[in-house]
């Protein structure tokens, strides 16, 4: 063979390798995050009634058609940062707008461990104490003592774990062209109001008894204390602290939030009158937000668990707040599992509305999953076992 022929086929050698390199697409952090991400959209199986999975997947859209949910929204976030957010759906069938990432709904009952929160930053400043007779501190109002108080009072420990003793387990929200209550009648019952008044019906730290009335008790203590309305003492200890720039308790909404708000819809498909109910209880049940602003409030949650960051509480307090109380929960927020898969969530339901949050505690993981439909629990159940799946972390779901 030729040196002229031998070096052809050399430099023929070298191109087909360098054009063969090229055409091999090297994989990187956000490949996997979009696989993962096809792939907790794609397979989503029907949990049937027993907990068990259908054999056939399916789409996140499908089920949402099949369950009569308009529209989903959904955060993931590991390491302490946000993995991806999207939206699914129709935040409002009747126009015809889409969910987007930055769609807000009411977060329900997960308004609790944010004004819970709240609650802790003001004890860490001595405004009130957690275990002292909340009634020493109110002032507009007081727990009317009965029978039930002689021995043991109710304390802020008591009504942020639901061991309380109070009444009133949730509320049903108004329309926007009711008369909506004020914190007072709310508490002590009125004509106006469409709950029952706030009182002690067993002794406190008999046994859990889930009291958004109670949360209300501690919605007017938090206010008596520091001489501040409600949403804009949140925005001050927790909403600005974690940057949930999307986010408020306040009613109306801030102009640059109201046109982002999704309407609710019941469970057989029906636009809940109004668009939305507005609920006046704030603490219980009055934010609105998304699920990335909640995913942050997660993940500055279990910084200062881990003692990561105190921005938003001292280590002490959020290890207080996740520690067991007999018979019941954590104070403030709910926890399942030990070791790697304890966690700390929240779930949520408003009229039209319902809504999940979870994180594991010792990894800064966790998603945070949100509907416009009374009919969303099935769907996000079936959301949160894709992803505790696909993503290999252990199960999510509440004692699942």
């Amino acid at each position: 063979m030729s040196k002229i022929n031998f070096g052809f086929i050399v430099i023929s050698l070298v191109l087909l390798s360098c054009n063969s390199n090229k055409k091999k697409k090297i994989p990187n952090a956000a490949d996997e995050v979009i696989t993962l991400q096809e792939r907790v959209e794609s397979n989503i199986y029907k949990i049937d009634e027993n907990g068990k999975n259908d054999s056939i997947p399916t789409t996140i859209e499908s089920r949402m058609k099949s369950l009569n949910v308009p529209g989903v929204s959904i955060t993931i976030f590991d390491n302490n940062k946000i993995l991806w957010s999207k939206g699914y759906g129709k935040k409002n069938k009747e126009t015809e707008e889409d969910v987007t990432e930055s769609t807000l709904f009411q977060a329900a009952s997960i308004s609790k461990p944010v004004a819970s929160v709240a609650a802790f930053k003001l004890i860490e400043e001595n405004k009130f104490s957690l275990n002292e007779n909340i009634n020493s501190k109110l002032i507009r109002w007081q727990v009317p003592d009965n029978e039930f108080t002689g021995t043991e009072k109710v304390t802020a420990r008591g009504i942020m774990s639901h061991t309380s003793g109070l009444t009133t387990s949730g509320f049903q929200g108004y329309h926007k062209k009711d008369s909506i209550p004020t914190l007072l009648e709310v508490l002590q019952g009125s004509e106006t109001t469409n709950s029952e008044p706030v009182r002690v019906f067993q002794e406190p730290g008999t046994s859990e008894f889930y009291s958004g009335g109670g949360m209300e008790v501690l919605h007017m203590l938090m206010e008596d204390v520091t001489g501040e309305e409600f949403p804009q003492l949140l925005d001050a200890l927790v909403l600005n602290p974690t940057e949930m720039k999307n986010s408020s308790f306040a009613y109306p909404l801030p102009e640059k939030l109201d046109s982002l708000t999704a309407n609710g819809y019941d469970e057989n498909g029906k636009v809940i009158d109004g668009g939305y109910h507005i609920y006046p209880e704030k603490a219980a049940a009055g934010l609105w937000t998304n699920p990335t602003d909640l995913a942050f409030f997660m993940i500055a949650l279990g910084q200062s668990y881990r003692g990561e960051d105190s921005k938003l509480l001292s280590q002490k307090s959020a290890k207080t707040m996740m520690t067991r109380v007999p018979n019941a929960g954590g104070i403030g927020i709910g926890i399942d599992g030990e070791g790697k898969a304890f966690r700390f969530r929240h779930t949520g339901g408003n009229a039209g509305f319902v809504c999940y949050a979870v994180s594991f505690a010792d990894t800064g993981r966790g998603a945070v999953v949100m509907t416009n439909s009374d009919n969303g629990f099935p769907l996000i159940h079936e959301i949160i076992r894709t992803i505790s799946r696909e993503y290999h972390w252990p199960a999510m779901w509440m004692r699942e």
